[in-house]
């Protein structure tokens, strides 16, 4: 059994990858592509999928390796997780956030401390987000039903996917969506756009909540 610190500090470690990946993938990615979009997105993506494989795999068994408020809220209104230690999962995980994106700047040598000047807003963003968490949380919980064991290939890959197939390039986390407010990179969002996207997040993540509830119980009863 694995005390409350070892679940916040792998939780920390784990949003902190997460975004050094995302982040550092993106400079990196930019730098190469010269100029191209689609490859510099590609070069975001296949990171980006493979480190929550990683990520979720040897952490997992430590934290449930949430690193994200949607994800620890969702647990939350399981009764998975108490209040206290939700606030705490969340609070750490912005922090990882964070620190993940300061030391992707300082591994590419640019400021670390920055704003993004990169526009995300709009009706069609905000549902790309929508859509986004409702298939992030949805992949959780129905794979966490099928097959356990394939919740870490699951998500890395419904992620990997969901950067091409939504308008947004799939945040589908606040903690994500925060701390790339704080790098005008490749990968970042201006923090002003910040709060639509969280709305947005929450709403997918509490609407999959819903369906699963209703869709995964519905299997129990009939079996």
């Amino acid at each position: 059994m694995y005390s409350n610190l070892q679940k916040y500090t792998a939780e920390l470690i784990g949003t902190a990858f997460l975004l050094a990946t995302v982040v550092g993938s993106g400079i990196m990615a930019e730098n190469l592509a010269g100029g191209n979009i689609a490859i510099a997105l590609l070069g975001n993506t296949i990171p980006t999928g493979a480190i929550l494989v990683v990520l979720i795999t040897m952490l997992g068994p430590i934290s449930g390796a949430h690193f994200n408020p949607a994800v620890t809220l969702v647990f939350a209104l399981k009764k998975e997780i108490s209040a206290s230690n939700s606030a705490i999962y969340v609070i750490v995980q912005i922090i990882g956030g964070i620190l993940g994106v300061w030391i992707a700047h300082l591994m590419f040598d640019i400021d670390v401390f920055q704003f993004s000047e990169k526009a995300r807003t709009g009706n069609a963003q905000w549902i790309a987000e929508i859509v986004a968490t409702f298939g992030l949380v949805f992949t959780i919980l129905a794979t966490l039903k099928s097959a356990a064991h394939a919740v870490p290939m699951a998500v890395g890959l419904y992620i990997t996917a969901a950067y091409w197939f939504t308008a947004s390039t799939s945040f589908a986390n606040p903690a994500v969506t925060i701390a790339r407010g704080f790098s005008n990179t490749f990968a970042g969002i201006n923090p002003d756009h910040v709060f639509g996207f969280i709305i947005a997040q929450l709403i997918g993540a509490i609407l999959a909540l819903a369906v699963c509830t209703y869709l995964l119980s519905s299997r129990e009863k009939s079996a």
